[in-house]
């Protein structure tokens, strides 16, 4: 009920400001150094309050559904407590104009999702939180280098970029795209399903995934991205974008095809970004928000009436005993594909025509396509094995609790009138397009032909490199194990090469792992003679080597 109200006032709020066109920054200065003014800056204009809006709709209706999924969970109140540290985290990224909030909501978003993702605390779980820590850290230290950009520009607000900051904004873009997990880092998003099915529909629909889209969002709307990035959006978006759909077409996991799906999704929002076409891809990013938070909700509820069964192969006339989750399962299914007069279709399709009049490199517009029949072939195909199929499981309950069918109600709603919605109530994401009817029926054609081979190709072998995302997967979680020698090695400069105590014998053993034996010499004498003779020794050796 809380997080309902805050989404009917956020969206008041969203009215008034569209209305009045204008933006209100709420900013409090903690110090000042050399003119530089440290502060923490809030935003509140149309898009953090529109988006603050869907972040709370959608969080309360998976709150609702969570108190059914949970509702014999020893801790319930603890998985509760977490979920809503995760939303609160990611309503103060939306809100954050300066560095330091935006750091507080970006790391507060890794901590809670590390802690949701191992809740269950088996080692599929922690390996998942591993992989999800890890690439978030990445983005974490690339963030905190560009302080020192912030510093030399002497601000620390996204609202007063210039032109002359193209630095500091693609090192911002690439910090966004190992939170969107953008191709190389795309790994820990199918892994981050070991976490229960609630903070999945978090995650995947408007919290952790989202939170880079945002920051690169954010950025572009106070100056138009460089070239650079830009080049660097486009790659990154589409080769993502086939690399998921492509990976689903070869997957059993019904939980995983829809977070392949997202992977799929978030690689249009970034093509979308790398286009110029800021206010699609936050267009887009609402209505996918929607459509997916029901999808897998609706995925739960099977979840639930199979007995936590998964595979696609044993899922067969689940749908039959429960036929409102059905409907809802199907309705999610083609607002992924885009079909006409769905909420995606205002958007996705958009994208994609506005793909053929910019004027960008076939190589894209190819990857684009193929990742657009690829989304169709797994849609057709999941839906073939759970809504078409003939019964397998003899033994099904059936979930009719109001806690599972009025937030999946509620969001059916969005995914159905939501591209409508925003459309009519925000004018400045319509875009028109003129392009040839050729190019706009070739988008027809390739989704058909996608349906048509995931209806009749079932029998698909499961494919190595592809469950593995081309093996990134073993690549982040036997990091520690490949850097572990560097690591040691490294660990000698915490003792530190010059100090009397420490003497030049063990020094080369750990550099060159025994090589030192051979500058090794009797410990007999006082610790400052050994130190001096190694100081000479050093000193020696630097000024031959220079």
């Amino acid at each position: 009920m809380l997080l309902g109200g805050f989404c009917v006032l956020l969206w008041f709020g969203f009215s008034f400001f569209l209305m009045g066109e204008f933006t209100l920054i709420l900013e409090y200065d903690l110090f000042a150094l050399s003119s530089v003014v440290f502060s923490f800056s809030a935003v509140v204009d149309k898009i953090s309050l529109s988006f603050g809006a869907v972040v709370t709709l959608i969080s309360a209706c998976v709150f609702t559904f969570a108190c059914k999924y949970m509702e014999e969970d020893l801790y319930f109140y603890r998985f509760i407590w977490l979920l809503l540290a995760f939303v609160i985290s990611m309503n103060l990224l939306i809100f954050s104009g300066s560095l330091f909030w935006l750091l507080v909501g970006w790391d507060g978003l890794g901590i809670t999702s590390f802690a949701l993702i191992i809740y269950y605390q088996s080692y599929e779980s922690l390996t998942a939180g591993f992989q999800t820590l890890m690439v978030n850290r990445i983005g974490d230290s690339l963030i905190v280098s560009g302080t020192a950009l912030f510093v030399i520009e002497g601000q620390f607000t996204f609202t007063s970029l210039i032109p002359s900051m193209g630095v500091l904004v693609f090192l911002l873009s690439v910090a966004a795209l190992t939170k969107s997990a953008q191709y190389p880092f795309s790994a820990w998003l199918p892994a981050a399903m070991a976490a229960p099915t609630p903070v999945s529909a978090l995650v995947h629909s408007s919290t952790l995934v989202t939170a880079g889209i945002f920051l690169v969002i954010r950025l572009s709307y106070n100056l138009p991205l460089g070239d650079s990035v830009s080049t660097l959006l486009l790659f990154c978006g589409a080769l993502t974008c086939l690399l998921g759909g492509w990976a689903a077409t070869y997957e059993n996991d019904i939980k995983k095809i829809i977070a392949l799906s997202t992977l799929s999704q978030l690689g249009v929002m970034v093509f979308s970004l790398g286009l110029g076409s800021t206010a699609l891809a936050l267009f887009h990013l609402y209505t996918h928000a929607l459509f997916k938070a029901l999808l897998f909700l609706a995925a739960g509820a099977l979840l639930m009436a199979s007995f936590g069964a998964q595979d696609l192969r044993v899922l067969g006339g689940v749908g039959l005993s429960m036929p409102a989750v059905m409907v809802m399962f199907n309705l999610s299914s083609l607002c992924l594909v885009g079909a006409p007069f769905m909420s995606a279709f205002y958007s996705k399709h958009m994208i994609l025509e506005k793909m053929f009049q910019s004027g960008i490199n076939l190589v894209s517009i190819i990857l684009m396509l193929v990742a657009t029949m690829m989304t169709a072939k797994y849609v057709s195909r999941s839906l073939k094995a759970v809504v078409w199929s003939k019964p397998v499981m003899p033994g099904i309950s059936a979930v009719t609790s109001y806690y599972v069918v009025c937030p999946m109600f509620i969001l059916g709603l969005g995914g159905l009138m939501g591209g409508k919605l925003f459309t009519s109530t925000d004018p400045f994401i319509l875009e028109c397009v003129f392009i040839p009817s050729v190019f706009s029926s070739l988008i027809n054609i390739v989704t058909g032909l996608g349906l048509f081979l995931g209806l009749t190709m079932m029998g698909l072998r499961k494919s190595q490199s592809l469950s593995t995302l081309f093996f990134l997967t073993p690549g982040y979680v036997y990091s520690t194990k490949i850097f572990a020698p560097v690591s040691r090695n490294l660990s000698v400069l915490d003792y530190g090469w010059l100090e009397p105590s420490f003497t030049l014998s063990n020094s080369f053993f750990f550099i060159t792992k025994g090589w030192g034996r051979v500058f090794a010499w009797p410990k007999s004498g006082s610790s400052l003679s050994r130190g001096l003779v190694t100081m000479a020794v050093v000193f020696i050796a630097c000024s031959t080597f220079i």
